[in-house]
């Protein structure tokens, strides 16, 4: 139940803290007085819409608290609209998201607002209230799971066959390319080793003749620098004894000696290395231009790109073979799911038929004693050819208030007094099957008077004895009834503004709030007599 209630800087509320019973509230006030004003502010828990004119201070945000006690355990919910119209959402103090605010307010509370009787024309509600009478709530979740993993599956299957028709659209060519590529085996790094490789066959006897010459001149018989710096050597190691300093530049002379003779050493390697090959030459040019014919037809700037190409081609077989692989996955689990999804819908409809039944005796029961005893209504559970999140069942109330004439769909021939104790009827049932600890009614005696109104007011009172429900009304019969009464009323602020306030009344002064919903402005001593027996009998 809703046991407190906080709401700040909401249209004319400037603020309010409230306190809520158990049982039946009710919510009484001038026409105007802002009692819709108050269910507004309510319906913000709900995740309800917010636009500027909800602020009464745009400077200031406005925020909406609910303290529920539910079998022992605390919940608040609370939601901030700043000025710039951001909304937060906390349950227990925690942020959560607007969607999860939703979903933990729809089982702490129902708001049945004036437009609300225009649910009863709403095939899929209508589900939603049968499926709730039937307990189905376990196997409608086994359903929806299948049917989600069906629609899942069947649009993956197919996002994968456009996939393979797109992969085979051209497989011929770029199979071709692909063995064009393949063919050549190329390896990273391999056009720059043969054009080298090319340079040294076409230039071998070029290389060899000066390599050669170099390391002579460097390590000759005669004249060589090796020779030379052997002799200066010598000669400034002779100098030496006389001038020990002079060790210094002898041991550099002997460092050049040798690392000339190293250097001599590798030049003739390499000149030995250097091949005079004609045929190894034709082998390397036609490598080469083998591969350059394959760069200017694809476009590519080296063989790296080259290979990447033949890489990514060479995964189109591979890649079709995978989605092939895949498609088969796909629909062995779309055999397994849609076999699911066709169980828990018989069963969901096996369980639907015989519950309309069930319900629509009871339905039909509560409407007829709301003197409507020529009332027939009928629950009519149709099977569907599609699968729909709900299963395959269509649902529709037909409903007559006439004898001898033949029931159709609520929203075609029911009056307004006459779908206001439809829905409650069906509120009611719901408040027994769908446990809701809160229940706000604004008007749903919209419509009726007299002794209709007063049965609509016991019928609400006997779900008070279960559940905690707020009823706004204009009915006397429905007023007198309350465990609670509260009136909501407007008086001036410090500013001069018009503000919204709420009190609990009893006593002389419930009385004179009952006498005035039976006489009006003018409070008649008729009235007053009348307003102390409906007290008196509730």
């Amino acid at each position: 139940m809703l046991s407190h209630l906080t709401i700040q800087n909401y249209a004319l509320i400037e603020s309010l803290d409230i306190e809520f019973p158990d049982g039946l509230v009710i919510m009484t006030g001038e026409t105007g007085a802002g009692k819709s004003v108050l269910l507004g502010a309510v319906s913000l828990l709900s995740g309800g819409r917010a636009d500027k004119a909800i602020l009464r201070d745009e400077s200031k945000s406005c925020v909406v608290e609910g303290v529920f006690d539910i079998d022992g355990q605390q919940r608040i919910l609370r939601r901030v609209i700043s000025p710039a119209m951001r909304s937060r959402f906390f349950v227990d103090d925690c942020p959560v998201s607007a969607s999860e605010m939703e979903e933990v307010s729809s089982s702490l509370l129902d708001i049945h607002a004036q437009h609300s009787n225009l649910l009863l024309a709403d095939r899929d509600w209508q589900l939603e209230i049968l499926d709730a009478y039937c307990g189905n709530s376990s196997i409608l979740k086994k359903y929806s799971a299948e049917y989600e993993a069906v629609r899942k599956l069947e649009k993956e299957l197919e996002d994968v066959d456009k996939a393979i028709a797109e992969a085979e659209k051209d497989t011929s060519g770029r199979q071709a390319d692909f063995n064009r590529l393949d063919q050549v085996r190329l390896m990273a790094g391999e056009t720059a080793a043969l054009e080298s490789e090319l340079s040294r066959l076409e230039n071998a006897e070029m290389l060899k003749g000066n390599s050669f010459q170099a390391a002579a001149l460097l390590d000759g018989e005669q004249d060589s620098v090796i020779h030379n710096l052997r002799e200066a050597e010598r000669n400034i190691e002779k100098c030496v004894s006389c001038v020990p300093e002079l060790e210094d530049l002898r041991r550099r002379l002997e460092s050049c000696r040798i690392e000339c003779k190293d250097i001599s050493s590798d030049i003739e390697r390499f000149a030995e290395s250097v091949q005079d090959s004609p045929a190894r030459l034709a082998q390397v040019g036609e490598r080469l231009s083998a591969i350059y014919s394959l760069m200017k037809r694809f476009g590519a700037e080296d063989e790296a790109a080259l290979i990447s190409l033949r890489d990514e081609l060479g995964k189109t077989a591979e890649g079709t073979e995978a989605l092939v692989d895949r498609r088969n996955d796909i629909l062995a689990g779309l055999a397994s799911h849609r076999e699911n999804r066709s169980r828990f819908s018989s069963e969901l409809s096996d369980r639907r038929g015989k519950g309309a039944a069930r319900m629509q005796k009871v339905l039909l029961g509560m409407v007829r004693d709301l003197e409507m005893p020529a009332a027939e209504l009928s629950v009519e559970v149709n099977r569907t050819d599609d699968f729909t999140p709900y299963g395959k069942d269509r649902i529709e109330i037909l409903f007559s208030a006439n004898p001898k004439e033949k029931t159709v769909p609520l929203d075609k021939v029911a009056s307004g007094g006459e779908l206001s104790r439809i829905m409650l009827c069906v509120k009611s049932l719901m408040a027994s099957y769908m446990r809701m600890p809160t229940m706000f009614f604004d008007e749903i005696d919209v419509g009726v008077s007299g002794s209709v109104a007063d049965k609509m007011g016991r019928q609400i009172v006997q779900m008070g004895n279960h559940m905690q429900v707020v009823s706004i009304t204009h009915l006397p019969q429905v007023a007198s009834k309350g465990k609670a009464h509260l009136l909501v009323y407007k008086e001036l602020d410090r500013d001069g503004r018009s503000a919204i306030r709420l009190r609990y009344i009893d006593g002389d002064e419930r009385v004179k709030e009952i006498a005035r919903l039976l006489s009006g402005e003018k409070t008649t001593p008729e009235a007053i007599a009348n307003a102390k027996v409906l007290l008196e009998n509730k």
